[in-house]
């Protein structure tokens, strides 16, 4: 009952992750440069991203981008069920 599926769980965090990208992508396509700019200003505490900020951003990128946050996010999410399974197989009483 205490075991997490590795595939389920890395496919639940990967699709999170191709989520909040599309989701960051499409934030930058609706608001334009400046008030994506203050949005991740206060997404971000006060960090100022203006200087880091590039909208000349192509198709191809975006998509590259969302199999590479898929993929990433996929990776830590089974890492961190194997992790959890491995410490629940350890400290059993």
């Amino acid at each position: 009952m205490n075991h997490i599926s590795i595939r389920k769980f890395g496919l639940a965090f990967g699709i999170t992750g191709a989520l909040l990208y599309f989701g960051c992508a499409l934030v930058m396509l609706i608001l334009g440069h400046n008030s994506t700019v203050k949005f991740f200003n206060t997404l971000l505490h006060g960090l100022d991203v203006s200087s880091i900020i590039r909208m000349d951003i192509s198709p191809v990128e975006v998509l590259l981008g969302l199999v590479q946050a898929f993929i990433l996010s996929w990776l830590i999410g089974a890492c961190i069920a194997v992790i959890y399974n491995a410490a629940n197989k350890f400290h059993k009483t």
